[in-house]
């Protein structure tokens, strides 16, 4: 009888699939790897609250970023002396501003987040800045789960010196590489949830044509400040 039954259970464990054809069959069965510009939803509380994608940890010097085609997150350059990125740094799904790129946002939290992970943040403000006579808004944000940051809701709630620093910072960066940018006056909350509002698009269609260029149909961002 024992011989019977190891000899089932043999010829069960020879039958069964292995665990690594499994998976790999599984993955054969996916036509498209999610992407998380387009296939992230930004989240049932946006404007106001929404999911955001991290590319940069807070305190690197490495400047990555969403690579349109394939959804990673690629190196894009290391940034010169030694400025680091001051807080967390990404981009909020499902949006698109006048420079065919998701929206920008800074998120400030305690700790670095891994990049390509994603998070809860809420928007306290917009800083308007123009990047080589381009546009190149940043929404401000909180970490909503961080209880650190998450009693925040308007820009005007933080310490100056924060404010100071994280304009210092998008300031200096430029310059250490030869470029012109300008920094304006930070904006309110709600000029923050109407850039994020208009920069929303409504579309499950992949953003990708020939080349990897952006073509979502939708609202854009295009405020004049």
């Amino acid at each position: 009888m024992s011989g019977q039954q190891s000899g089932n259970e043999t010829q069960s464990h020879l039958s069964a699939p292995r665990l690594n054809e499994r998976i790999l069959s599984s993955l054969s069965r996916r036509s498209v790897a999610a992407h998380p510009w387009h296939d992230l939803e930004i989240g049932p509380g946006a404007p106001q609250v929404f999911n955001c994608v991290v590319e940069i940890a807070k305190g690197s010097k490495v400047k990555y970023e969403l690579d349109k085609k394939t959804g990673l997150i690629k190196v894009d350059r290391v940034l010169y002396s030694s400025v680091v990125y001051p807080h967390n740094y990404g981009f909020i799904p499902r949006t698109l501003c006048e420079d065919n790129d998701p929206m920008d946002v800074l998120v400030l939290m305690q700790e670095p987040v891994i990049p390509g992970s994603f998070l809860r943040a809420r928007a306290i403000g917009l800083m308007p800045m123009i990047d080589q006579g381009e546009k190149d808004h940043k929404i401000i944000a909180v970490c909503a789960d961080d209880p650190e940051y998450r009693h925040y809701t308007d820009i005007e709630q933080l310490p100056p010196h924060r404010l100071a620093e994280i304009r210092r910072f998008f300031e200096d960066y430029k310059k250490n590489e030869n470029k012109e940018v300008a920094v304006n006056d930070f904006l309110p909350s709600e000029t923050a949830y109407e850039a994020i509002q208009y920069s929303i698009v409504q579309t499950s269609t992949p953003p990708y044509g020939p080349g990897g260029q952006s073509e979502l149909q939708g609202k854009r961002f295009f405020i004049n400040l």
